[in-house]
């Protein structure tokens, strides 16, 4: 019997947008099936982060306290983390308040553009960080697979090489924005 690799996904700040693009596999899933374990997704129901993951695709960027202590508990039972889509990769999107004082954010959020309840949350919206971080400035990153989304086609070209013990040359098969 053939050992299964353990797989995580971890969704950050992002749409989920490489999330779906990883469901667009479609049937090579089940391909996938035969050699991997998804252990940890917001595909799945486990909550509980594991604690030896071969390989876990991140996508999102890091922009709250609750990003970063996730980031850093993915890196520390990963063998292989992948940033997944531009936002892990840059910052894309998220990364646009970047320009602007998080306490302007947070003002405009919630009190500018609310009509009911003008107050900060304090129950389940986590703090923000003073600037939102691609993956790679908070924790090493083993690849990097930019496009918004990353074509279904090139995520199950990297996985596949992944579980065969090789990190994908993705050269020429993507590109950011893609």
């Amino acid at each position: 019997m053939t050992t299964k690799a353990k797989v995580a996904t971890v969704w950050l700040d992002g749409c989920s947008g490489c999330h779906m693009s990883f469901l667009d596999m479609d049937e090579r899933l089940v391909g996938l099936a035969d050699k991997i374990e998804l252990v940890y997704s917001p595909l799945v129901d486990n909550k509980v982060f594991p604690d030896d993951v071969d390989v876990t695709l991140v996508e999102g960027a890091v922009s709250s306290e609750d990003d970063l202590a996730k980031i850093r508990k993915v890196r520390a039972h990963t063998k292989v983390l992948v940033s997944l889509g531009d936002c892990a990769v840059t910052g894309n999107v998220p990364a646009m308040r970047n320009h602007f004082d998080t306490i302007d954010v947070t003002n405009r959020a919630y009190f500018e553009n609310a009509a009911l309840q003008q107050q900060l949350p304090c129950e389940v919206v986590p703090k923000l960080l003073d600037r939102v971080r691609p993956v790679h400035e908070v924790v090493k990153v083993d690849v990097h697979i930019p496009g918004c989304p990353p074509p279904a086609d090139v995520i199950h070209f990297a996985v596949a090489e992944m579980l065969e013990g090789r990190l994908p040359d993705l050269t020429g098969k993507t590109r950011f924005g893609m």
